[in-house]
């Protein structure tokens, strides 16, 4: 099986030659165009995730040989959330390349958040059954990279420095508000909202509620100082 020229460039621009074309394309291609014959990408997000978190906590530690968990954790969810992982893949024009069924194309799929992270880790999975680990850890390191210097640059509590802005501009602390709790008692998933007085607020989801608060701190506080340059 060849790649059409458009899935060749994504390729390219991803930095891995598939020996198994076909892999890319389940990768990329939604639910919403899956049948019997065409496998979605969801199997493979699922092991995607999982090695984008591998990745992710081998560099941290490199990086940072002193840092605690509880300084690793926030630097951790902010690289392996879904809005990094829809980042990166619009850096990569994965969007374009996506493959939707005609209601999902129609109502903008291709611009979705949680559609664009889902094939990004989708497509991380395909080249680590590709190409092994190292072929994987490569593409993450590549396209990651920029963003591991940013958090390590920005190692400050999440949660304190939310709690230091808005204290700042005489607002009330941030509330965190546990909005979900999914999975079994063994291995639970918390969705956290750190919300402002102001109505202000930014989600994340974690394997344990101070994690998934010091994701939503750090997400919110990013974005209300982007607000402000």
């Amino acid at each position: 099986m060849k790649l059409s020229a458009d899935l060749s460039a994504f390729a390219d621009r991803l930095g891995h030659a598939f020996r198994r074309p076909e892999l890319l394309i389940r990768a990329l291609t939604h639910s919403s165009l899956s049948s019997s014959t065409r496998p979605d990408n969801q199997r493979l997000e699922f092991l995607g995730d999982r090695v984008l978190g591998l990745v992710m906590a081998e560099a941290l530690l490199s990086a940072d040989q002193a840092a605690s968990e509880g300084q690793l954790a926030p630097r951790f969810n902010a690289l392996v959330r879904r809005e990094t992982c829809a980042a990166v893949a619009r850096d990569l024009g994965l969007g374009e390349v996506l493959k939707l069924g005609r209601s999902e194309m129609m109502s903008g799929g291709r611009r979705k958040e949680a559609l664009l992270a889902d094939a990004m880790e989708a497509v991380i999975a395909a080249v680590y059954i590709d190409g092994g680990f190292e072929a994987a850890r490569g593409l993450v390191l590549r396209h990651w990279g920029g963003r591991i210097g940013a958090v390590e640059a920005d190692s400050r509590d999440a949660k304190t420095a939310l709690q230091e802005w808005a204290q700042a501009r005489g607002l009330n602390p941030p509330r965190y508000v546990e909005l979900a709790r999914e999975g079994p008692d063994h291995a639970p998933r918390f969705t956290i909202a750190a919300r402002l007085e102001t109505g202000q607020e930014a989600q994340a989801e974690a394997g344990a509620k101070r994690q998934a608060e010091q994701a939503a701190a750090h997400a919110l506080l990013s974005r209300l100082v982007q607000d402000e340059t």
